[in-house]
């Protein structure tokens, strides 16, 4: 089963930013291609890229913030990611990041309308 196996550890940046202060991991199980997503230390996210206008409804951080770090990085390096030999697809980022969700105890409606706003939306460099 997937699963986060560190700790986030975060510092605000630029008002909008936060950078990751120790690398922070989560491990895919897919059968076969089971294996560690390693996000560096230094590595800057927005969390969830959401428009500001919804931020009451969707704020950019929350429960989900942890599968949106690894959404994240898994967009910026365009689903290549250092020490794996697996390329990750747009769809595969996208269906790591509900079933991270899922892990987090995100509702079936919150994670829901989060993928397919990545689906729709979403814009990496694939």
């Amino acid at each position: 089963m997937s699963s986060f196996i560190k700790p986030l550890l975060i510092e605000y940046t630029d008002g909008e930013s936060y950078k990751l202060i120790e690398e922070f991991d989560y491990y895919v199980s897919e059968g076969p291609d089971a294996e560690i997503i390693r996000v560096p230390a230094g590595f800057v996210t927005d969390f969830a890229s959401i428009p500001r206008g919804l931020w009451n409804i969707f704020p950019p951080t929350g429960k989900y913030g942890k599968a949106a770090v690894i959404h994240d990085y898994i967009y910026v390096m365009g689903g290549r990611i250092p020490g794996s030999s697996k390329v990750y697809t747009k769809l595969d980022a996208d269906m790591i990041f509900r079933d991270a969700m899922k892990i987090l105890g995100v509702s079936w409606f919150v994670r829901n309308v989060m993928y397919m706003a990545v689906r729709i939306g979403g814009r990496g460099n694939f």
